[in-house]
Formats: structure tokens, C-alpha cells, sequence
């Protein structure tokens, strides 16, 4: 018996949902940083699910990119982050203020 297309639909848009109300609700930058990956997982969930429905590739295809894109992603955030929390103890989406040099 196989799952129907339509509830992965659904739980990619209550990821996505939860990743954008951890983004605005919240203010530690490493909890917001990984909203936005649980975002992007949920936009790949998507991918894939029309691309099983439809029967292409082109869906799982464009997962591959959105992925080299979060690797890209988690490299520059995380440097960002580290850099952050070397000057004080800890992070929130205000002390971003510091890195203008």
C-alpha cells in the first residue's frame, strides 16, 4: 500500500511552516540557522514528491542543487556564527551589529 503524493505535500508545508515561525519567533541564531535548513528540507520534500507523482527526474535533480546550495549555505553561516560567538558568550539575532567592523 503506498502513501499518496498529497500527504507529503502537507507535511512539507507544516515543515515549512515550522521553519518560518522558528525564524521570526525566535532569536538564537544557531536555532534560526536551522529553521531555514528544515525550510529548504521541506522545499526538497516538495521536489521529490512531484517528482515521484509526475514520474520525472527533473524534481530529484533539482534537490541535488538545492542541497549543494545548503552545504554553501552552512559553510558561510557557520563562519558566521563561530565568529560571533568568539567575541561574546553567546548569540542572538542582534548581535549581528558586531561583525560591521
Amino acid at each position: 500500500m503506498s502513501v499518496p503524493g498529497s500527504w507529503y505535500l502537507i507535511l512539507a508545508a507544516v515543515l515549512f511552516s515550522l521553519g518560518i515561525i522558528g525564524v521570526l519567533v525566535r532569536r538564537n541564531v544557531i536555532v534560526m540557522f536551522m529553521c531555514i535548513e528544515m525550510m529548504l528540507n521541506a522545499g526538497n520534500l516538495t521536489f521529490v514528491t512531484f517528482s515521484r507523482m509526475l514520474g520525472d527526474v527533473a524534481g530529484q535533480v533539482m534537490v541535488f542543487f538545492v542541497l549543494v546550495v545548503a552545504a554553501a549555505e552552512v559553510v558561510v553561516g557557520l563562519g558566521i556564527i563561530v565568529s560571533i560567538f568568539r567575541r561574546r558568550l553567546g548569540a542572538t539575532a542582534d548581535d549581528l551589529h558586531i561583525l560591521k567592523g
